[in-house]
């Protein structure tokens, strides 16, 4: 049970260590050139170091953080994120950036900062404790907990007023009503443990057909027959669901099935989660129509929907499929591969401290990189509007009159197509520049790697 392990190697070893003594973290911690330094100066994973700055004395998961936690009775925050994370950014920004709400965190908490790409395990415990408190989870994850680990409350992100008046009165609770506190932790943590307990069926196997036309009624049931992908918004691309139905067309001869998926991947592909000028897809679409992406791109997504376009080209025969997989693949080695071998785990929503500002275009920009006949066509394609499409409401000073590009009109002849992906590619491409502000993170995990390799083989032959 993880959990109960979790708990087990709080009180006996270090899970991460920055392999530095004491003295060489106070060398480290003093810096001219900052005027905060906490103990992350000493990690190496890109997301730690984002936060090594703040005024926050974060600690990284170990032993030290822990063991302060039980001398001094306090209170853990573990707050859980990964280096691509706009909304990370965000609450990062906001609250962990402000000397305030530093002040009320480090006076009353141990504050303990985690990259879940680094450390999967710890992050799954609190997901699991975070989504039984509220029905729902996601990044940057931020879970109270008691002095010795286990959860009591949490959840994701929360705006500078709203995360101090929580952790008043999370305090406050468990001051006065110690033992209600007690309650809580050992009953969400028997929830945790038994989200995490799988019973061993001795029972023989037995599958047949009906198995899978039962799983294609309730998946059916939660398809957008307009729009493709699940109903409502936001909409993530689930490759492996659409695999499946893949596979139920061919066992089954289900139409139904296939069409929902060639819907949704036409759909995604004209949309604006798909970066019409690099290739490759963001993490979603804010929206229930593929048009608002949240910007991030994964490289485990593009790894799978590279395979699942493959796919789905072979069976409908669509060269639009192929073609889109051919333009991950090309992004993927373009921006995602590593020039010492292997690849980039994900790219930040933000660049240059604003969301999407690398793949959105002003009517003025493109219009200064196109000739007039080509710049008349991009805006009939992309629908090009003056005051634009996409406005980062999280961002205090947004950025104005910016268009996410989404294919509005694909009634192109087959000439002019050509000429304008041509056209698109060579003169976009070369216009965006170099990667420098744009952040990403190295991909540690090999299976996602072996993930893409193996995606990429068959990409090569389609």
């Amino acid at each position: 049970m993880k959990l109960q392990l979790l708990i087990t190697y709080i009180c006996l070893l270090s899970l991460t260590t920055c392999g530095q003594n004491s003295k060489e973290k106070k060398e480290n911690m003093s810096t001219p050139l900052h005027k905060y330094t906490n103990q992350l100066i000493n990690e190496t994973s890109p997301y730690l170091l984002q936060h090594a700055h703040n005024p926050v004395n974060w600690y990284p998961w170990g032993e030290e953080a822990l063991e302060k936690a039980k001398k001094e009775n306090k209170l853990i925050i573990v707050s859980i994120g990964y280096a691509a994370c706009h909304w990370c950014h965000v609450m990062e920004h906001e609250s962990f950036e402000n000397e305030e709400v530093a002040s009320l965190m480090n006076d009353e908490f141990v504050c303990i900062k985690i990259d879940r790409e680094e450390r999967p395990d710890i992050d799954q415990v609190y997901m699991n404790a975070v989504q039984l408190i509220s029905g729902r989870g996601g990044w940057p994850l931020n879970c109270i907990t008691l002095p010795d680990g286990r959860p009591i409350y949490g959840g994701t992100y929360y705006p500078a007023k709203n995360w101090m008046e929580l952790l008043t009165n999370v305090n406050r609770f468990v001051k006065e009503s110690p033992d209600r506190a007690e309650n809580q932790a050992t009953e969400l943590t028997k929830g945790v443990n038994s989200t995490e307990f799988i019973t061993l069926n001795e029972d023989k196997a037995q599958f047949s057909t009906l198995d899978l036309d039962r799983m294609f009624t309730h998946f059916e049931k939660q398809l957008d027959p307009v729009n493709g992908g699940n109903k409502g918004a936001p909409k993530f691309p689930m490759p492996v669901g659409y695999e499946f139905l893949l596979h139920y067309n061919y066992v089954m001869d289900e139409p139904e099935a296939l069409e929902a998926v060639i819907l949704t991947l036409n759909k995604m592909a004209n949309g604006g989660i798909y970066d019409q000028i690099g290739g490759g897809f963001s993490r979603y679409s804010t929206d229930a129509y593929w048009k608002a992406p949240h910007f991030e791109k994964m490289l485990y997504d593009n790894a799978q929907l590279l395979h699942l376009y493959l796919d789905a080209h072979l069976i409908s025969g669509d060269k639009k499929h192929a073609d889109v997989a051919h333009d991950i693949l090309r992004y993927i080695l373009r921006d995602m591969r590593h020039k010492d071998g292997g690849f980039y785990s994900a790219e930040d929503a933000d660049s240059e401290g604003k969301e999407g500002k690398f793949y959105c275009w002003t009517e003025a920009e493109l219009k200064a990189l196109l000739t007039e006949a080509e710049f008349v066509l991009a805006k009939r394609y992309y629908g090009l509007t003056e005051h634009g499409n996409f406005e980062d409401h999280s961002h205090p000073e947004p950025l104005k009159n910016l268009n996410v590009l989404s294919i509005v009109d694909p009634n192109l002849t087959d000439a002019e197509f050509e000429e304008f992906k041509r056209v698109r590619r060579a003169r976009t491409l070369a216009s965006q520049g170099d990667l420098s502000g744009r952040r990403r993170q190295f991909a540690e995990q090999g299976a996602w790697c072996f993930m893409t390799r193996g995606s990429s083989t068959p990409a090569c032959r389609a």
